[in-house]
């Protein structure tokens, strides 16, 4: 998983565990490589000390024996009472004595070195050694699976003339460092490991102390909505920049407030200019045919017509249905702009739904509910008003259908009134569906399209919920569900 997809929380934690563990990682590594070149220098200055110390042992031999000191009495005089043996237990170390042409010519009594002593030396270093300042060579080899440094310089007499040339091989014993190395690295891994356990803690309250603002910061973030009100943050604690942060979100939602109302203006402005259209519209379906139905009148009026009496009456009747149609376009338009009394009555439902049916006269319409009371707060009127535009509109759904049913039920689950309205009417199409709560939207010939708007309004107000699910040709089941 990638570090960008965890939380800043996690990261801050994560990334100071992290650095103790390769604190720990690098420290031991410097501490290995440390060790490792305090061995080689204690080897290599050690190997010096003893070399000096031998080639001061061999000068005194020389000078104080009885053999003319030459290159070809070298053996001689190192031989002579087993001068190389005394030296070599005093040191502690094995010497080998080569002629000044490279060829092996004695060695101290060190049995382990009898089968790895190279009988002659390489021309290299025959070279080097010539040509080397001090007159010196130090060559590092591996012999046996054991390590060595080899030293090579001359035996001079007592004028500095090259007698022979002493090598020593000295094997590097890193037994010591090894213990010791070992031994520090477990009170390093001790020490460190509390260090951990101590950093994990530290680390888990240093986090939630960092994003502790950020959380707060986050949530209001998350509350701020454009249809309510929204808090402000308000942190005493925080670090400059999350006041920074803060400001800046306080400033939003000032602004936030400001583009609220701006909007509410704007949409209520636009919602009236919509209505007033509506309306408009409506009233001039009506004022229309009034019209023509005056012009006609006026031109065909005569008092002496025999007729004229039955021809008033026509007249009349057809500005009172227009009178009446524009009636019901003014009532349904104040019924949809009224908002739902909060009386919150407690109702017993069945009754009072039972009670909406009995305007209806269609045997259809059939009542079926599981208990006999079952109580909720709700206006009545408003429940009344539900009902019957629910059942009006199934009524109307099955106006063609041969045997055409409508059944209202009303039935109690754990908190909340369900009341349903089915029926086996012609159903309603999926595009339809999406927007038959929507205001001036029908698929009548007549009507504003205002009812399910204002049924919709009315539960809502209650913080209840209105579902429908619809079929073509076989029917619609509009769900109602009232908080007890």
């Amino acid at each position: 998983m990638k570090l960008q997809k965890f939380s800043l929380r996690t990261r801050i934690f994560l990334s100071m565990i992290l650095l103790v563990v390769l604190a720990s990682i690098l420290i031991g590594t410097i501490t290995v490589i440390q060790y490792k070149v305090e061995a080689e220098s204690y080897h290599k200055e050690r190997l010096e000390r003893k070399e000096e110390a031998i080639r001061e042992n061999i000068s005194y031999v020389v000078e104080s024996t009885t053999y003319e000191v030459r290159p070809e009495n070298i053996v001689f005089i190192l031989m002579d009472r087993n001068k190389i043996h005394e030296i070599s237990q005093v040191h502690n170390l094995p010497i080998n004595i080569y002629s000044l042409n490279g060829r092996l010519i004695l060695k101290s009594n060190q049995s382990f070195f009898r089968d790895t002593t190279d009988m002659f030396l390489r021309p290299r270093i025959l070279d080097e050694l010539s040509r080397s300042p001090d007159k010196r060579v130090l060559e590092q080899t591996e012999k046996n699976g054991n390590r060595f440094q080899s030293s090579y310089t001359y035996i001079t007499d007592g004028s500095f003339r090259p007698l022979a040339i002493l090598n020593l091989p000295y094997l590097e014993d890193d037994n010591f460092f090894s213990r010791e190395l070992n031994s520090f690295l477990i009170r390093l891994s001790e020490v460190y490991l509390f260090i951990l356990v101590i950093a994990i803690g530290l680390a888990y309250f240093l986090s939630r102390y960092i994003t502790r603002s950020l959380k707060t910061i986050s949530d209001k973030m998350v509350q701020t909505s454009l249809e309510r009100q929204n808090q402000k943050i308000d942190l005493e604690d925080a670090s400059e920049e999350i006041y920074t942060l803060i400001r800046s979100y306080n400033n939003m939602v000032d602004k936030l407030e400001e583009s609220a109302v701006k909007l509410a203006t704007s949409e209520r402005e636009q919602a009236w200019r919509e209505m007033a259209k509506q309306v408009a519209h409506e009233i001039k379906n009506p004022l229309t045919p009034m019209r023509l139905s005056v012009q006609s009148f006026q031109q065909r009026f005569d008092p002496n017509d025999p007729d004229i009496i039955h021809k008033v009456e026509e007249f009349c009747e057809t500005l009172i249905i227009q009178i009446d149609t524009m009636s019901s376009i003014a009532s349904a338009f104040s019924n949809f702009a009224k908002m739902p009394a909060q009386q919150n009555e407690t109702l017993n439902v069945p009754k009072v739904v039972k009670l909406a049916l009995d305007i209806f006269n269609e045997d259809y319409v059939r009542f079926s509910s599981d208990e006999g009371e079952i109580m909720a707060k709700f206006d009545r009127a408003q429940l009344i008003r539900v009902v019957t535009n629910l059942v009006k509109n199934a009524v109307h759904a099955v106006k063609e259908v041969e045997n055409p049913a409508v059944l209202v039920t009303v039935t109690e689950e754990e908190k909340e009134v369900l009341v349903c309205v089915s029926d086996n009417g012609i159903g309603i199409s999926e595009d339809n569906l999406e927007k038959i709560f929507e205001p001036k939207f029908t698929t009548k010939s007549s009507g504003m399209g205002l009812g399910l708007a204002m049924v919709k309004n009315i539960v809502e107000g209650y913080n209840g919920s209105i579902g429908v699910s619809s079929k073509l040709n076989k029917g619609t089941i509009f769900k109602v569900r009232i908080p007890k």
